[in-house]
């Protein structure tokens, strides 16, 4: 019987999410067989940072860490509102503890970093304003600068310029993990 495939859970914010940070690595991750689903604070409708928009087929109460092999959050000036968002947080503290693939890019680093995910880790984050590596320190991580940190099972990214890189790095280190 072959394996079945990989999935991962893409969570953008209803309002604001930055079209490319979402799309690029969801078809890179679909071109490599893993199947994607769009998670929002509501399952429906979403709207994109430029204009754009996508369907979140779960709202994120309904989403189960332990369906997916990857858990990513989108970044994009809307990602904000999950800072402080009691799923967002349930999701990030459970894909840890259950051992998947946790990644976020652009500001949603701060998303892990508020859940407390990122204490004792090294991180990246889009900080064009000179504030988010603040957010990050404050709680717990080791800020690198880098456009792409991989420390244990936490993947983040800067920002929109590394949208593929990320996506390509997900399926890099995802499909190691599968073959442990």
């Amino acid at each position: 019987m072959p394996p079945s495939p990989l999935k991962a859970v893409l969570i953008v914010a209803p309002h604001g999410y930055q079209e490319l940070e979402y799309q690029m690595p969801k078809q890179i991750l679909e071109k490599a067989g893993i199947l994607t689903t769009t998670a929002s604070r509501k399952s429906g409708k979403c709207l994109g940072h430029a204009g754009g928009s996508t369907t979140a087929n779960l709202s994120l109460d309904q989403v189960h860490v332990d369906e997916y092999d990857i858990i990513l959050f989108v970044g994009g000036p809307g990602a904000v509102l999950y800072q402080h968002d009691a799923e967002a947080h349930r999701i990030a503290q459970e894909a840890i503890q259950k051992k998947k693939l946790l990644t976020a890019i652009c500001i949603a680093p701060t998303i892990l970093a508020y859940a407390g995910v990122l204490q004792g880790k090294k991180a990246t984050v889009w900080n064009a304003d000179g504030e988010q590596q603040a957010v990050l320190e404050k709680n717990g991580a080791t800020y690198t600068g880098e456009d792409l940190t991989l420390d244990g099972s936490i993947l983040t990214a800067n920002g929109l310029a590394m949208a593929g890189k990320f996506g390509k790095k997900i399926v890099e280190v995802t499909i190691g993990l599968a073959e442990k």
